[in-house]
């Protein structure tokens, strides 16, 4: 049997108070309808269609390929959004999930769970559904007394005993696909809102004597939609949670996981240790035995088996194993160490590969550069690679020695073993096993310091009188 997933993401979210789409405020660094596809794809939906309106290109230019669009002009409810979905899916024989694009806590073994009741009970309708204390707000899951749905009635047009019920509707459903297509044609806009709901059709399918069943989630975290800024944060500290547990129960070390920050899809290697305000952005892996803060900042990046990060940023690089970076070193895009490198405090590398065993212990600048084996870089040297229109790059060979303050002026290329000397401005290539010295003869002057304090003092005297 065909399964499908119905995506409603055309709301324009203006409790947000934001210029971006609601449904592309990222949770835990992915957007929330991206885990919003994750879920259903992970629950063997072969077809998704995600009702677009408002901000609908730059939905459809996120998700690209991954699912089929169907547009929502008006903003009629949710039951009018579901219907745009029939042009696509409404003459298929299956069973349809239909899930909000703003829900990002929805499990993909919930849904399973959810479609396993509905498929063995033989349900025309299955709601997920959840207990809260405080129900305020939700639409409320009026259950027969069978244990199945009756109906499920919204918050403004409760009465005062519905009110009272504590288990609510958390918005997403499994549908039998012809049975949830043939219910909506008759749904009507007769409520408080003047909309077309979707959860008219539970009442439709009893009315015409179907089972309409409620598979409630343990996870009250499932429940929230997110509508406003408040509710963002809500759902970022819940998917934080889960997705830090998940890192412990594999194997990593996580000091303090209140202060830890990782996104999803961050791929971690057992006996990793993490340590507080470290922060792991997606498209990040971290192999094992590696130590990584605190306050250390990856995106994008891989790190390999027993590297060290402190206090520092990296973006789309590469660590490798055994290397050493901070504190307070910066790695921008490009950037490529190999085993055993060391890079430390206040260094900057930009496009720079380094071999094997190269360091860079101190307030340096390398960009635009490829570095061999076991090179020694001095603190203070920088690679001038930007000349204000163009970017040049230097090459420095294996075993070479660069000392402090030296000014690589690129293109360049230091030969392997070659020496170039502290304080040197180097124009030339330097060929290998050679030493070069680039810099201007001292020339002392005896007595002349004394002679520029007497000649600033008299100054300082006229000028006072």
């Amino acid at each position: 049997m065909t399964r499908m997933a119905i995506v409603l993401a055309a709301g324009q979210g203006k409790r947000m108070k934001s210029k971006l789409y609601k449904v592309l405020h990222p949770v835990c660094g992915k957007p929330m309808v991206g885990h919003v596809l994750d879920t259903v794809k992970a629950a063997n939906c072969e077809k998704v269609v995600v009702i677009v309106g408002h901000g609908a290109e730059k939905v459809k230019a996120y998700l690209g390929d991954a699912a089929e669009y169907a547009l929502q002009g008006e903003q009629l409810g949710t039951g009018h959004a579901v219907l745009q979905a029939k042009e696509l899916i409404g003459d298929i024989d299956g069973t349809t999930i239909v899930v909000c694009g703003d829900t990002p806590l929805v499990r993909a073994s919930t849904v399973e769970a959810m479609l396993k009741l509905h498929e063995e009970s033989g349900a025309a309708a299955t709601v997920l559904t959840a207990s809260f204390a405080d129900p305020a707000g939700y639409g409320r899951v009026i259950r027969g007394e069978d244990g199945t749905v009756r109906r499920i009635v919204e918050q403004k047009d409760c009465t005062e005993e519905e009110a009272a019920v504590q288990e609510i509707n958390t918005g997403t459903y499994c549908f039998d696909n012809r049975k949830l297509f043939e219910a909506l044609a008759n749904v009507k806009n007769e409520n408080a809102q003047g909309e077309y709901y979707l959860t008219d059709v539970v009442g439709l399918l009893k009315s015409a004597g179907e089972v309409v069943q409620g598979y409630c989630t343990s996870d009250l975290a499932e429940a929230i939609g997110v509508n406003d800024r408040v509710a963002l944060a809500e759902a970022e500290r819940f998917m934080r949670e889960r997705i830090n547990r998940e890192h412990l129960l594999n194997g990593v070390t996580i000091i303090d996981p209140q202060n830890t920050y990782i996104e999803a899809g961050v791929v971690i290697g057992a006996d990793t240790v993490l340590y507080p305000g470290s922060v792991l952005r997606a498209g990040t892996v971290i192999g094992e035995d590696c130590v990584i803060g605190p306050n250390a900042e990856i995106t994008a990046s891989e790190v390999g088996d027993g590297a060290a990060i402190k206090f520092s940023v990296i973006a789309e690089s590469i660590v490798g194993p055994e290397s050493a970076v901070g504190p307070y070193a910066n790695l921008r895009p490009g950037s490529k160490l190999g085993r055993g490198c060391k890079i430390g405090d206040f260094v900057e590398l930009k496009n720079a590969v380094l071999d094997d065993g190269s360091k860079v212990s101190h307030l340096s600048y390398v960009g635009d550069a490829v570095v061999g084996k076991d090179v020694n870089i001095g603190c203070g040297a920088i690679t001038v690679n930007y000349d204000g229109f163009n970017k040049a790059v230097t090459e420095i060979g294996d075993h070479a020695f660069i000392g402090s303050n030296v000014n690589l002026i690129a293109p360049v290329k230091v030969g392997d073993g070659a020496y170039v000397v502290a304080g040197s401005t180097v124009t030339q290539d330097v060929p290998a096993g050679d030493l070069a010295i680039a810099r201007e003869r001292q020339v002392n002057k005896p007595g002349y310091a004394d002679k520029i304090r007497a000649r600033a003092k008299a100054k300082k005297e006229r000028n006072s009188k």
